[in-house]
């Protein structure tokens, strides 16, 4: 971490503007170096000019030095605000290598700022996932989260764990000494709240996860039912292939569109039905993995043909897919006589499509479930690895339950520790050395 790294912070490609990054120890020699000036004053923009090794005139750009420790990554930082493009910003990247900085690693930044204590890992995720955010609601999220949101449940979560140790800690040492009365009670209801709180948070954070990662929405259904036309008519062009020949789709297709404020990533999928052809076969399942990747499932039905076994096999996946997913039900070719047995999805409310409505009704049925999805304003968990660590703090303060109950204090204490080291690594390591100072701050023990 001693050396100084430099890198484009801006996306590549033709902009008007473009900025490189530079922080370290060495940050402030190097940038008066390349633009051969004595100095910069620390939170100033001042235009320079700025040369490459051979003397040469790069760009003429905006220099802005922040000095540590108040910079982003709490070391030396310069900042190079030049035209954009394809070259100039990477001729200024060369100068900065040449003249003794390094390339950064992918987050290196970030990690840096890390280390240097100015944001915590969940701020460093949530920076990361605010630029990845698929929605405007995800990105209104991860910003409060930018500020701390996550950090502070956590240390809430924390506190509150270390206080039910403090209390196991001192009924085991200090026996002796007067109590509270009903500790046991108080600890359990403690346990209880903690809880039901982590539960809500995991089942929303499920539940809203394609805020930032882009909502799947798969159309399923047997071949020939129409899901391609209805592919199209989502989009607005020809992009699947259509005809009345049946497994005309063999693999599955994918476009993204924007519906209200999210990205949303729509995909059509090969017809489900038993086929002795081994390319068909190959899409088929792939269209069952498409569906168990999906948050939504859009399952087309056509209403022109009678019921049969393989709308019964399209049925059944619905049931077993519907405890975990936004399941749509429609029913395709409305306008030619109806002769679909549709007793059988009435729990469903099918939409009827037609040729001139199916666009409208999918999308606006699709951006209603997507409005109810996201509903609330909870804490979202960004990460598979913070879920994780909710989980396993959850599981760890289940299994304290019972040898609290029976009076087996140092197996409780194990337990609630381990779940604070969980709900910890969303942000930090924990100090056990806090569980001494909880103790003693809770009691007047008299010793």
């Amino acid at each position: 971490m001693n050396d100084t790294i430099a890198a484009v912070a801006t996306a590549s490609g033709v902009g008007s503007v473009a900025i490189v990054r530079l922080s370290g120890a060495e940050a402030l020699e190097i940038a008066t170096k390349i633009s051969k000036r004595s100095s910069f004053t620390p939170r100033y923009a001042t235009l320079s000019s700025l040369y490459d090794s051979d003397g040469e005139l790069i760009d003429e750009a905006i220099v802005i030095y922040f000095k540590a420790p108040h910079s982003f990554t709490t070391e030396d930082v310069v900042e190079f605000q030049c035209h954009g493009g394809f070259v100039v910003a990477e001729r200024i990247l060369r100068t900065l290598v040449h003249f003794g900085a390094r390339l950064a690693e992918p987050g290196e930044f970030t990690k840096r700022a890390f280390i240097g204590g100015r944001i915590d890992l969940s701020e460093a995720e949530a920076i990361a996932k605010l630029i990845e955010a698929k929605s405007e609601d995800a990105a209104k999220i991860l910003a409060r989260q930018m500020k701390g949101e996550l950090k502070g449940f956590v240390d809430d979560v924390r506190e509150k764990l270390l206080r039910a140790i403090a209390f196991a800690e001192v009924t085991i040492d200090y026996a002796e000494e007067d109590l509270p009365e009903d500790i046991v009670d108080d600890i359990l209801k403690l346990l209880n709240e903690l809880q039901t709180q982590m539960d809500c948070i995991l089942s929303s954070s499920e539940r809203r996860r394609g805020m930032v990662d882009g909502f799947r929405v798969a159309i399923v259904g047997k071949p020939n039912v129409g899901k391609s036309s209805l592919l199209n008519a989502i989009l607005n062009y020809d992009r699947a292939i259509v005809s009345s020949i049946a497994g005309t789709t063999r693999d599955t297709i994918e476009e993204q569109i924007r519906i209200g404020s999210h990205l949303v990533r729509i995909v059509d999928t090969a017809g489900i039905r038993d086929s002795d052809d081994a390319i068909e076969k190959i899409g088929i399942k792939r269209s069952l993995a498409a569906i168990e990747q999906s948050d939504i499932v859009i399952a087309v039905f056509d209403s022109s043909f009678y019921w049969d076994e393989e709308d019964e096999e399209i049925l059944s996946l619905l049931k077993r897919f519907g405890h975990e997913k936004e399941i749509i039900v429609a029913l395709s070719k409305t306008d030619l006589p109806m002769v679909l047995e549709t007793s059988k999805i009435d729990t469903y409310s099918p939409l009827l499509l037609n040729r001139e409505n199916r666009a409208e009704k999918i999308l606006g049925t699709l951006e209603n479930r997507l409005s109810k999805m996201t509903q609330g304003d909870e804490l979202l968990l960004v990460s598979s690895r913070q879920i994780e660590a909710v989980k396993r703090a959850r599981d760890a303060i289940e299994r304290a339950r019972e040898p609290l109950l029976d009076g087996e204090l140092e197996i409780f204490t194990f337990q609630l520790t381990e779940a604070v080291s969980a709900i910890c690594s969303i942000s930090k390591p924990v100090d056990f050395n806090d569980i001494m100072d909880k103790m003693f701050s809770e009691f007047c023990l008299g010793k």
